[in-house]
């Protein structure tokens, strides 16, 4: 039996993009536009900067995405991607009891920010300060992830309930709503001072303001 294998027909049309380069580009694309915007926001961040930063030659942004509104609306997508499994790597630990687990949250959080130079916050909190100046589509994907971090937090809240750590008149959906309102105050706080103290804060008088 000949060793040779039988040619595949030959496909009309372009050739097919390398998929493989492609992604990888894309991806490291994502992951530096990710940071850029934890760190100065959408408005400061220059596209040119961040080719720069992962090799891609100037000019080949649309390449890979359409604009600089769509990049940004990959970027939120895939930063609420991150945070909702972090967070529920937290909150649904359930060798922990539910107050606890947010402390964790609380007190992982404070790490991750010194660890960076309090350089970085939340994106989804950074363009939430700049609305103004960026596109209404993002206003209400903004909105969205809040609320579902909210609900991620109100759930534990409930938990916490089920467990007798906080009293069954609680309303765990505004004391949700509560904490990230204040948390993201808090986080930007950080930022500016460039030390964990406003966190911690928060923190404490939030849980001590719980009702039992």
């Amino acid at each position: 039996m000949s060793s040779e294998q039988p040619l595949a027909p030959r496909r009309r049309g372009r050739p097919a993009r390398d998929i493989e380069g492609y992604g990888q580009t894309r991806e490291a694309l994502v992951r530096a536009g990710v940071v850029a915007l934890t760190s100065k926001g959408f408005t400061a961040t220059g596209i040119d900067e961040i080719l720069r930063g992962v090799g891609v030659p100037k000019g080949s942004f649309y390449h890979y995405f359409g604009s600089k509104e769509a990049y940004g609306a990959e970027l939120i997508d895939r930063y609420a991607e991150y945070f909702a499994r972090r967070l529920d790597g937290f909150l649904l630990d359930e060798s922990q009891a539910p107050l606890q687990r947010l402390r964790n949250f609380t007190g992982d959080a404070q790490t991750v920010m010194a660890r960076h130079g309090f350089e970085r916050g939340c994106l989804v909190g950074n363009l939430g300060q700049e609305m103004g100046a960026l596109p209404e589509a993002f206003r209400q994907r903004l909105m969205d992830i809040f609320d579902d971090w909210q609900a991620r937090t109100a759930h534990c809240l409930a938990a916490a309930q089920a467990a007798g750590e906080l009293s069954p008149a609680a309303d765990v959906a505004r004391l949700a709503a509560y904490f990230w309102i204040g948390w993201e105050g808090a986080v930007l706080r950080a930022k500016l001072e460039r030390r964990a103290a406003p966190l911690q804060l928060f923190a404490d008088v939030f849980f001590a303001g719980l009702p039992r």
